[in-house]
């Protein structure tokens, strides 16, 4: 009886992590530039002296969707979507570089270009900075050109090229903060074959469909494992009973 309880109690706790796991997803569908985190329950066998006769479920992290989310038009010059595989380099508040997909960028009254987050954009050199000007442009290699304060369309310079990276999916890692890492801690390589999109933000790649039909299974599951988990003390009541009479 102690191991029907135990199966049934393991399953419900299991399945609670892969709910909050689950909606998470789907608190972050409408996030610029989210990646869906993924989650699988697998068996693992309780460690320990005595037989190996007792079985756990646990719901285990297998990483994050790397299918990228559609590109959606906005027409505003500091809104930028990767196209296709690549990342936009940021300093995170450890000073680390760090990776993101969301381009909804802003220039703070420093100057300096940062995410949405207030993450500060990397380039070449460093975090950007853009001077005061009339009217901004980010061609699809990353590269920043303005025309100055003041002056005409003929005399638009380049500032600044945002340091746009592709490593492999693979060596990335989420961070709590929702930036991605390479887990050995390095630094990717930029790629000049990564390209933007001006004017123009990528949306999450969560689909809602999909992450609510796993909303409604996880809580039948729940519901499924927590009744097991009655009928195993409802079974343990009568076989006391059973006993007493003997």
């Amino acid at each position: 009886m102690d191991r029907f309880l135990y199966v049934a109690m393991s399953g419900a706790k299991e399945t609670l992590r892969a709910q909050t796991v689950n909606n998470h997803n789907l608190a972050n569908a409408a996030t610029t530039g989210f990646r869906a985190d993924l989650a699988a329950f697998q068996t693992r066998a309780v460690v320990g002296s005595g037989f190996a006769s007792r079985a756990y479920a646990q719901s285990a992290s297998v990483g994050w969707n790397t299918q990228t989310g559609a590109i959606q038009s906005t027409g505003r010059d500091l809104d930028l979507a990767v196209r296709g595989k690549g990342w936009i380099a940021v300093q995170a508040p450890d000073g680390r570089e760090a990776y993101t997909r969301a381009g909804d960028l802003r220039i703070d009254p420093d100057g300096m270009l940062r995410t949405a987050t207030g993450h500060a954009v990397l380039g070449d050199g460093g975090p950007i900075s853009v001077p005061p000007h009339a009217s901004l442009m980010v061609g699809a290699d990353g590269t920043i050109s303005i025309v100055p304060l003041g002056q005409g369309p003929e005399t638009t310079a380049t500032v600044a090229r945002i340091r746009l990276v592709n490593p492999d999916a693979g060596t990335l890692e989420r961070g709590e903060d929702g930036l991605f890492r390479c887990r050995d801690g390095s630094e990717a390589a930029p790629d000049a074959a990564v390209q933007l999109v001006s004017g123009a933000l990528e949306s999450s790649n969560v689909n809602l469909a999909d992450a609510m039909v796993t909303m409604i299974e996880l809580a039948r599951r729940f519901d499924m494992q927590t009744k097991a988990m009655r009928t195993a003390e409802e079974d343990g009541a009568a076989s006391a009973r059973l006993l007493r009479l003997e």
